[in-house]
């Protein structure tokens, strides 16, 4: 069935590309096999079109379509209407949204060597991955390399909590950490026990910050490989911050740090 200006109409639970949303959805590796990437509600969507990528699929609900801004129901190489409680059977939400964008998964780029990066070592929270990736973007990392052992980083939660960040930025997961050989900048660890206290520190910029395992940290091997250890004073005596918390302070010291060279 076909409407009338020529989006596909689904109403089969059984429709094919319903059984790769609901994969996509719920299942945090199923991009890999699939190739694809699901983007569920407006946000993500809008942050995707605002960086000129045009989706595979529009997906639109049937209650939602009539609505739906032209600009959205234009901008994908196929559009799509699904019934309602179908597309609501998809979500791994609570609050279902009513649209989404199916895109194809972008090659692994190569690894920039000058570029400022990040690097994640085992990190196993998508919100704690998805906001390093926000604060990695808004304070000028263009580059992320996840090493094996780290959360997909196209996850649905990781997605999610990226708000966004996903499309500005550099991303290569899976990669041992012999690829950060090829990296020709300064490697700056995090660390809850040693190194130089972040506000009194004289930070390289450009850099790759390490950024190690939410209990565990950053793995003995990796440390090794730092030029400079950096800790965060907490004058309130917690024993340690949120891999994400100390990751938005230190990359914003860093980045705020680049300014002022640039512009000395």
């Amino acid at each position: 069935m076909t409407s009338p200006i020529g989006a596909s109409h689904i109403s089969s639970r059984d429709n094919p590309l319903l059984k790769d949303l609901r994969k996509l959805a719920q299942d945090p590796g199923a991009y890999r096999r699939l190739g694809r990437v699901w983007l569920e509600g407006d946000h993500l969507c809008r942050a995707a079109l605002a960086r000129g990528i045009r989706p595979a699929i529009a997906v639109f609900s049937e209650s939602f379509w009539p609505s739906a801004p032209a600009e959205w129901a234009n901008s994908a190489i196929k559009t799509v209407v699904v019934d309602d409680d179908l597309l609501r059977a998809v979500s791994g939400l609570e609050s279902p949204a009513p649209m989404g964008f199916v895109l194809e998964l972008p090659p692994r780029p190569a690894l920039l060597p000058d570029a400022p990066s990040v690097v994640l070592d085992r990190l196993q929270d998508a919100g704690n991955a998805g906001s390093i990736l926000r604060s990695a973007a808004a304070f000028g990392f263009k580059q992320v390399i996840a090493l094996k052992g780290t959360v997909a980083l196209w996850a649905p939660k990781v997605l999610r909590a990226g708000m966004g960040a996903h499309f500005g930025l550099r991303l290569i997961e899976g990669v041992e950490a012999d690829a950060l050989d090829e990296l020709k900048v300064p490697l700056v660890a995090t660390s809850s026990h040693r190194g130089d206290w972040l506000h009194q520190a004289r930070l390289p910029h450009p850099c790759a910050w390490l950024l190690g395992h939410e209990g565990q940290g950053v793995s003995p091997a990796l440390e090794a490989r730092a030029g400079q250890h950096i800790r965060i004073a907490q004058p309130g005596g917690e024993e340690s911050l949120n891999v994400a918390a100390a990751a938005a302070i230190c990359l914003h010291a860093s980045g705020a740090a680049g300014l002022a060279q640039t512009s000395s």
